[in-house]
């Protein structure tokens, strides 16, 4: 066994141990969490998290955070945490240190449909668990892309291999399962990459797998709260100023792309902490209901197909700036295609307007960009035979050099609004960003 000074990754060991709830954004009420809630059997583990834009800097390891915080007050014990590249390689010398030291390896990211998610086949040469496709799992992807299992894309295919030796957790956000090897030395679990993903699946299938496998304890009871439009720190401050916590509630928050979800925790699950929790909703609720969109693992997008439904309309979306993002977002939630109508998806609002047969006299001519984009919004609900009608038009900057998109909505009784939305940073993060504060407008207007 190689010393860890040379294990060949580009992130060593960033954390040694977790002594407790200190080191993270997680309060308990006006005191520190009571050490009553670890008098489970402890398990140490180690966290492998995957991805060269973790080590290039792209985005923050907020897989650590989640995964502590989380796993903590159950008996399980984080020993270490290392970031590692997308190469077999580094991973498996990265295996053979943890599970040198540990019976339990959370590895997270690598799981998807690409070339460089490598964490499946990587674990099975490791571990020498070989893998195999899950009936149950190949249809249920066949169903989520509405083909026969013979025709769904190798790519995909791939992502219903499971081990085995081990068991497997189903992903409700995504396509890609969770995996659990068994060897005799130590369990190595494999969880998806992006949050929402990871973290529905943590809940749902990590934590009753560590109760049956390590003797760790069973969460208490919790209150989750989804919120949008708001950032992280204005709803903590917003609680702090107006919602005082008793000393045993845990508080525990987690931002992703503009959306923030707070837990609030107690340590046992009987009648009177739920009620307890209950009321604590109430007063949340009061100061900052407007931003709230969920009180469960429901997503924004499915908040929003759900208040379509209930109203019997469909929607409409087309899109230059956003880059066919919102399109992506609804329809990976929209899972028997009934609510999103149809979308259009071009580089510019002129070949959107090529795409919906507007005439060339209305393309141009004196017809300002707000007419333009609100006339698209008319033709691609019209087209669709859709009630509502979402269109983003292409990025600008305006004379400060910051940039922005025109969006145009189209309500059910023929109104047209339209606004300058801001573009904040750049990439797919800037389009994430953007889908969740049209997604959030949107569901203003549907409430």
């Amino acid at each position: 066994m190689r010393q860890p000074n040379k294990i060949r990754i580009a992130v060593l060991l960033v954390v040694a141990l977790f002594l407790g709830n200190k080191q993270y954004s997680v309060r308990a009420g006006d005191s520190q969490p009571h050490d009553k809630v670890n008098t489970a059997k402890s398990t140490k583990y180690i966290i492998i998290v995957t991805g060269s834009e973790l080590l290039s800097g792209i985005y923050p390891d907020g897989h650590t955070y989640f995964l502590t915080r989380t796993l903590r007050p159950l008996g399980l014990e984080c020993v270490g945490s290392m970031s590692v590249d997308d190469k077999q390689a580094d991973l498996v010398e990265a295996l053979r240190y943890a599970t040198d030291k540990v019976d339990l390896v959370i590895v997270t990211g690598g799981l998807g449909p690409t070339d460089n998610d490598i964490t499946r086949e990587a674990l099975s040469d490791f571990t020498g668990i070989t893998l195999k496709e899950h009936p149950d799992v190949l249809q249920e992807m066949a169903r989520r892309f509405r083909v026969s299992p013979d025709r769904l894309r190798e790519n995909l295919r791939r992502q219903t291999q499971v081990p085995t030796e081990g068991t497997y957790f189903r992903n409700t956000q995504g396509t890609a399962v969770g995996l659990v090897f068994e060897p005799a030395e130590a369990v190595i679990v494999a969880l998806p990459g992006p949050p929402r993903e990871l973290q529905a699946m943590v809940r749902n299938g990590l934590v009753p797998y560590m109760s049956r496998r390590f003797g760790t304890r069973l969460p208490g009871c919790s209150l989750m709260l989804r919120f949008v439009g708001l950032g992280q720190s204005q709803i903590d401050q917003s609680l702090e100023d107006n919602v005082p916590l008793a000393p045993d509630i845990t508080v525990s928050s987690q931002f992703e792309g503009g959306r923030v979800d707070f837990t609030f925790s107690l340590p046992e699950d009987t009648p009177q902490d739920r009620a307890r929790l209950l009321e604590l909703k109430q007063k949340i609720m009061k100061h900052l209901g407007e931003y709230v969109y969920a009180d469960d693992e429901t997503s924004l997008e499915e908040h929003i197909l759900k208040l379509l439904k209930t109203r019997g309309e469909r929607l409409a979306l087309a899109e230059a700036g956003s880059g066919g993002s919102l399109a992506a977002a609804l329809s990976s939630a929209d899972g028997d295609g009934q609510i999103l109508a149809g979308a259009y998806v071009a580089p510019t609002v002129e070949k959107l307007c090529h795409l919906l047969a507007i005439d060339n006299d209305e393309r141009t001519g004196s017809t300002s960009g707000d007419q333009r984009i609100k006339r698209l919004a008319a033709a691609a609900a019209e087209a669709t035979g859709s009630q509502w009608a979402v269109v983003v038009g292409e990025a600008r900057r305006d004379e400060n050099g910051s940039g922005y998109v025109e969006v145009a909505f189209k309500m059910p009784d023929g109104r047209m609004e339209s606004r300058q939305v801001r573009l904040r940073g750049t990439g797919e993060l800037a389009r994430s960003r953007l889908s969740t504060q049209l997604l959030d407008q949107l569901r203003r207007r549907l409430k």
